[in-house]
C-alpha cells in the first residue's frame, strides 16, 4: 500500500447556494492497472525495454502511448489480466535507462479526484529520473500534486507504483511504469464528462490573424496538502 498523499482539510467547503450540490459519480466504465518491471541485461536500450514489455505482460499487444494527465471518465483499478495476442492497449508509461552498473527509476501513479462542482474523474501522472527509488517516489508525488493543483481537483482515493533497477557490467537497464487500459480504444464511444468553463482556453478567446489568445487567470485548487 502507498502513503497517504493528503490530509483531509475540515475547512476545504465553502457554504454556497446551489442546489445540485451531491457528488456526482463519473458516467462510464473503463478498468486498468498499474505494473512496473526492471530488466538489467539488454544487449541495448531497445532490447531492455522490449524484456520490461515481456515482463509487464504487454509484448504480444499493440501499445497506444497517451498523453495528458485526464483519465476516461469512469476509470477503477482492477487486478491486471491477461491481454490476447495483438491486442490494442492504451498505456500511460514513464521509462527509464541505466548502463554499466548505474541506476534509475520509472513511477506512475493514478488519482480518483473530485471537482468543485462535485463531479467524479481520475488523473494519471508519470515520473523517470536517474536516483533512487526513494527520489522518484518523492518527485511522482510532487508531480501528482501539481496536476491536483492545476486542475483545481481534490484527491479521494490514489494509487502509486514506482520501480528501480541497476543495469548489469557492460549492459543495459531499463525500468517501466505503466498504467495499462486495454478496453478504452473505441473511437470515443465512451461516455465525456462536463465543459469546465475557465479551467482549460476558450476558443472564444482566440484573436484572429494575432496568433495570440486572451489570458486566463490562474486557478487555486484550495488549502489542501500532501504528505510527502
Amino acid at each position: 500500500m502507498s502513503r497517504p498523499l493528503d490530509e483531509p482539510n475540515p475547512y476545504r467547503r465553502s457554504m454556497d447556494f446551489k442546489i445540485d450540490t451531491e457528488r456526482k459519480k463519473a458516467s462510464g466504465s473503463c478498468t486498468g492497472w498499474l505494473m512496473t518491471s526492471v530488466a538489467s541485461w539488454g544487449d541495448n536500450k531497445e532490447d531492455a525495454f522490449d524484456q520490461c514489455l515481456v515482463e509487464l505482460g504487454l509484448g504480444d499487444s499493440r501499445l497506444v502511448r497517451m498523453e495528458g494527465a485526464m483519465l476516461p471518465m469512469g476509470f477503477e483499478a482492477i487486478q491486471p489480466e491477461d491481454l490476447p495476442m495483438g491486442s490494442l492497449v492504451e498505456c500511460h508509461i514513464a521509462e527509464s535507462y541505466a548502463y554499466n552498473g548505474s541506476t534509475s527509476s520509472a513511477g506512475v501513479a493514478w488519482a480518483q479526484c473530485i471537482t468543485p462542482e462535485q463531479d467524479e474523474c481520475a488523473i494519471v501522472a508519470t515520473i523517470s529520473s536517474q536516483g533512487s527509488y526513494e527520489d522518484t517516489e518523492l518527485l511522482l508525488k510532487r508531480t501528482l500534486k501539481r496536476r491536483l493543483a492545476s486542475r483545481d481537483l481534490e484527491v479521494v482515493n490514489h494509487e502509486i507504483a514506482v520501480d528501480e533497477v541497476t543495469a548489469a557490467e557492460q549492459h543495459h537497464g531499463c525500468a517501466i511504469a505503466a498504467l495499462i487500459m486495454p478496453d478504452t480504444l473505441n473511437m470515443q464511444n465512451s461516455n465525456v464528462g462536463r465543459v469546465r468553463g475557465g479551467l482549460t482556453r476558450s476558443a472564444e478567446g482566440f484573436n484572429a490573424n494575432t496568433g495570440t489568445s486572451r489570458q486566463v487567470s490562474p486557478k487555486n485548487s484550495g488549502d489542501f496538502s500532501f504528505q510527502l
